[in-house]
Order: C-alpha cells, then structure tokens, then sequence
C-alpha cells in the first residue's frame, strides 16, 4: 500500500469514524442495500446463520461503481448468500433502487407489500458506510429500530486488488462529505464531526481523492 504517511493517517481517521460499532442484537429482517463490494453478503450470510434473522433483503439496480456489471447488485448478492447456505426462501430481491434513498423506501415499500414484519433490522453495509447509511434511516424510516454491521476489517486489511486503496479512499471522502451536506437537504440526520475528522477529509480531498464528492 503506497500511501503517504499523512494520507493513511487520513484514511484511519475516517475508516474509524464512519463505523459505529453498534451491538447485535436478534431483528425481524436483514437489510443490505447496494454494494460493489460482494463481501457485504458474505457478513450478512453469517449474521442469518448464527440465527440474528429469519430472512435478509438485498436491495440494489446499478449505482456509481457498478453501471458495468452484468447484473444487478441485488442479483449478485443473492447468489453469495446462497453460495454460502443461506436458502432461497429466506432470500428477498429489491433490483430497482439506485441511490440509499431508493434503497430505503423500495425496501420498505418490499415488506409492506408482502406482509413482512420489519420493525426491527440488522443493516449491513460497507464498513465506510455505516454511519451514513445510519444517519439516512434515522430521517426516511424513523419508524425502523436499527442497527449497523459490517466486517471486521480495518482499512488496509479491506482494500483489495478489485477495490485499491485509491478508489476506496475515493468512497469513503465521497461519504463523508455527504454526512456534511445531507442533513441539509432533508436525507439524513446531523451527525457530530469533530476537527480531526474535518482535517483528515481535507488531506484526501488535497490528496487527489476527490472523483466521488458530489458536485455543487
């Protein structure tokens, strides 16, 4: 991993502050919304083996670093999961959402049309997006009692050669400057950001890891 020593101190402040380190707790559905990252389906397999949920619901059409597959994000984290047991009836498919606003109201849309209890949801995502992902249920589903789970992973464990260290620091600027903007525009709740996390999204923004911050 060729990064300066300022940048991955960077990258350490941030991989730390956008995981919340919620405890589990049993929940009538698992929830992972759409992902480049396949592993989230691989964590939220086991999470439906050690029994914290009767079912999961993968959401997800294409996004900003999927457009290219060949399928959608659903379909593609479906087939991990049953790769690794979880059987098919256990198994829910959302294919439309493109953004973690149509993430959540498709897949609330999902369970009420089917009669699904949701009341209580283990949410898996990416380890970089747990607390915006957090902060955007807390506004579109007040009414969902949640929770945040991801891999254990530290940032340079996480980067492989599919998803290297400049693409993933990419994402994880893109998600911290839209924990900084959302809450304005009426998507997620406002989310306490202390200087040492506003300085490190400077050092990677002035790092050139820029291409996923939303244009003004």
């Amino acid at each position: 991993m060729n990064l300066s020593p300022e940048v991955l101190a960077a990258a350490k402040c941030l991989w730390s502050y956008h995981r919340l380190g919620h405890k589990l707790e049993p929940a009538d559905i698992i929830l992972v919304f759409g992902s480049s990252d396949l592993r989230v389906a691989g964590h939220a397999a086991d999470l439906w083996k050690a029994g914290y949920a009767p079912r999961i619901l993968f959401s997800g059409a294409r996004g900003r670093m999927t457009g290219g597959w060949a399928e959608t994000e659903a379909a593609a984290m479906a087939k991990v999961a049953l790769s690794a047991g979880v059987t098919e009836e256990c198994i829910l498919r959302e294919e439309f959402a493109t953004n973690t606003g149509e993430n959540i109201r498709f897949s609330r849309e999902l369970l009420l049309s089917q009669g699904i209890p949701h009341a209580t949801a283990i949410v898996v995502q990416k380890p970089y997006m747990e607390r915006r992902t957090f902060a955007a249920l807390e506004v579109q589903w007040p009414d969902l009692k949640c929770c945040t789970s991801s891999a254990a992973m530290e940032f340079e464990d996480y980067c492989t050669e599919d998803l290297p260290p400049s693409l993933v620091l990419a994402a994880m600027t893109g998600d911290f400057q839209r924990i900084l903007d959302y809450p304005a525009l009426g998507f997620a709740s406002p989310q306490e950001v202390g200087e040492a996390e506003m300085e490190a999204y400077r050092v990677l923004v002035a790092g050139g890891f820029d291409s996923q911050l939303r244009k003004a």
